[in-house]
């Protein structure tokens, strides 16, 4: 050990008087802060192995020799141990243990089927509220996956309360065959329980149950020479199936979380696959920084008691967490999470079946995922930390996309819709909408309307939801996107405003955060990295939308006047220039001259004189 440590530090007068009872250790630095938090079952034998005079890792090292001082607090249990060590942890902070970002809540399926017409909605807080709750999921994105594929298959409303009471009319859910119109009694209370029925045994992961159920239905309706219902529990059956082939389902409706490790260098990676009800509903990769991990071990155990070792999130710990290594304390930790969750929790380490498939997919993810974060990935994996800071979300946006409008004084609008998430641009998700029948030049209506497209296209389920909308200009175009959002029922989108400052440079951006029905103005410096993201997205945004802007306006200045005349084809374009002789005379031909030319009929001919002399 170094010398300047045993002359700051008298380790052999400490260990003298140290007690060989369970409890906490605190490491402090010269200026007396934690730099480390620990617990054994002997106190004695645990800090006297940081002193030995070999054997100890490089990084030990290094952390031995800052440490100027050590407090302990001696418990009853190596249990009651545990729990101290990661309260602490979570309160200090120390430099040298396991850091993890600690999400407030996790997200829900509410059903309140007190209601005539229950409805399902995302949801996240406190669970006093009425209703019946299912999950918890691993994510918002999850959860709104989920709610997607529950509203296509069985067509339970989700819309606000506010919103179902007022409805005169069905709403466009209804239009595109997502919703049923209980809001205007175009479904019975009685047909709607039973959609209500087949959403829950769907969300308690009683796949089979619910198959059964179908089928059966499916009969009767046929028995009953009603072929249209029918055919309608057909599609949902197909649609069931389709969903159950896309993962590992198993018949015994469990819960579970599986965690598997990797390990490069001073990278770390445990990736976490969620179970509930036998489905997998969700995972997630999580990238920690811990000084001290020397295995995967350590940095499982490490990690299992920082994430479900606290009473606010007792009732999220499953009945079984499988990792892919053995633990060291295994009993203790176990007995720990059980004392969180007042319930028996099971830590498993070999399993077969099924579960070694879940487990071997949490594995080959985390090795993915690591290798991808080595690979300057972790870049933009902090820009998106960094994001999630400013905005004060409760996870890292999985998902943002950038809406921007190109046009050359009211000509050929476009707009583009450009995607990135935490590996970067998503090319393949890229879209452009060609803008119509708007004032030329109004920015605010080709906003409206691109948005508009492009939600519909999500409620149909041909796109996945974003985390972040980030649209390019003030508030008068963030308005527009916040009606859209109303329209949709889509408050958990986290809409977001980039305007150039009066400068107009980079770096000198203005942000406008919708917050609580208000847009909220903040200021960024131009170091952030998480400015350096936006301003990203939004360029990128702007380069696809000023492309798709010059080829339609190049395309539309090569075409002839003739090609913009609807109802007139190839064949008859060719008759009148025939006929005429050019564009020229058929601009100065009457009606009755025009309706002349083969195939063209007498309103056709109005239509052309029409659009040839308003123009």
């Amino acid at each position: 050990m170094p010398k300047e440590t045993q002359q700051l530090f008298d380790s052999k007068a400490f260990l003298a008087t140290l007690t060989s009872r369970p409890g906490v250790y605190r490491m402090l630095d010269e200026e007396g802060t934690v730099i480390y938090v620990g617990k054994a079952r002997n106190l004695k034998k645990r800090v006297t192995s940081y002193f030995r005079a070999s054997g100890l890792a490089s990084r030990t090292m290094a952390m031995v020799s800052k440490i100027r001082s050590i407090e302990v607090a001696v418990t009853g249990s190596e249990t009651e141990a545990l729990l101290l060590e990661q309260n602490l942890i979570k309160t200090l902070r120390p430099a040298y243990n396991i850091q993890l970002r600690d999400d407030k809540s996790y997200p829900y399926i509410l059903l309140t089927d007190k209601d005539k017409y229950p409805r399902l909605s995302f949801y996240r807080g406190s669970r006093k509220r009425k209703g019946r709750f299912f999950g918890p999921y691993p994510s918002a994105h999850a959860t709104r996956e989920t709610l997607q594929v529950l509203q296509k298959v069985f067509s339970v409303r989700q819309c606000q309360d506010s919103y179902f009471r007022n409805r005169s009319r069905p709403c466009l859910q209804y239009q595109i065959e997502r919703c049923t119109g209980p809001c205007v009694n175009l479904i019975s209370p009685e047909d709607y329980r039973q959609d209500v029925h087949y959403s829950t045994l769907f969300l308690q992961g009683k796949s089979d149950a619910l198959t059964r159920d179908l089928t059966n239905n499916m009969e009767e309706a046929a028995t009953r020479q009603e072929y249209e219902r029918a055919a309608q529990i057909r599609n949902q059956i197909i649609d069931l199936r389709r969903i159950q082939q896309q993962q590992f389902v198993t018949n015994q409706g469990s819960d579970a979380d599986v965690l598997a490790a990797s390990i490069q260098a001073t990278y770390h990676c445990v990736h976490a696959v969620y179970i509930r009800g036998g489905r997998i509903i969700g995972s997630k990769s999580f990238f920690p920084r811990f000084k001290l991990a020397t295995d995967e071990s350590a940095l499982l155990s490490a990690f299992v008691a920082q994430s479900y070792l606290s009473e606010d999130k007792a009732a999220n710990i499953p009945a079984e967490i499988i990792v892919s290594q053995s633990i060291e304390g295994k009993d203790e930790l176990e007995a720990a999470l059980a004392y969180v969750a007042q319930r028996k929790i099971k830590l498993a380490t070999r399993v077969r079946g099924h579960r070694a498939k879940w487990l071997e997919m949490a594995g080959t993810n985390a090795s993915e995922a690591l290798q991808g974060f080595i690979s300057n990935k972790q870049n933009i994996h902090q820009r998106f930390q960094q994001l999630q800071d400013m905005l004060k979300l409760d996870a890292i946006p999985n998902r943002i996309e950038c809406f921007d409008i190109s046009h050359t004084s009211g000509e050929g609008t476009v707009a583009s819709c450009v995607v990135f998430d935490a590996g970067g641009a998503v090319k393949s998700d890229y879209r452009r909408f060609n803008i119509e029948d708007i004032t030329p030049g109004d920015d605010y209506a080709a906003m409206s309307q691109a948005l508009n497209l492009r939600f519909t296209r999500l409620a149909r389920g041909e796109a996945k939801i974003p985390d972040v909308l980030l649209i390019d200009g003030g508030k008068g175009q963030l308005s527009q996107a916040r009606e859209v959002l109303e329209e949709f029922q889509l408050p958990e989108i986290q809409l977001l405003g980039i305007a150039k400052g009066i400068s107009r440079r980079a770096g000198q951006e203005t942000l406008f955060l919708l917050k609580s029905g208000r847009f909220k103005e903040i200021s960024l410096v131009t170091e952030s990295p998480a400015l350096h993201l936006l301003q990203q997205v939004r360029d990128e945004a702007h380069r696809f939308a000023i492309t798709g802007h010059r080829q339609r306006r190049s395309k539309k200045r090569k075409q002839s006047t003739l090609e913009q005349i609807p109802g007139l084809g190839p064949k008859r374009r060719k008759e009148l220039l025939r006929y005429f002789g050019g564009r020229q005379e058929i601009v100065k031909a009457s009606e009755a001259e025009i309706a002349k030319v083969t195939g063209i009929s007498k309103k056709l001919a109005e239509n052309i004189y029409a659009y040839l002399h308003n123009a």
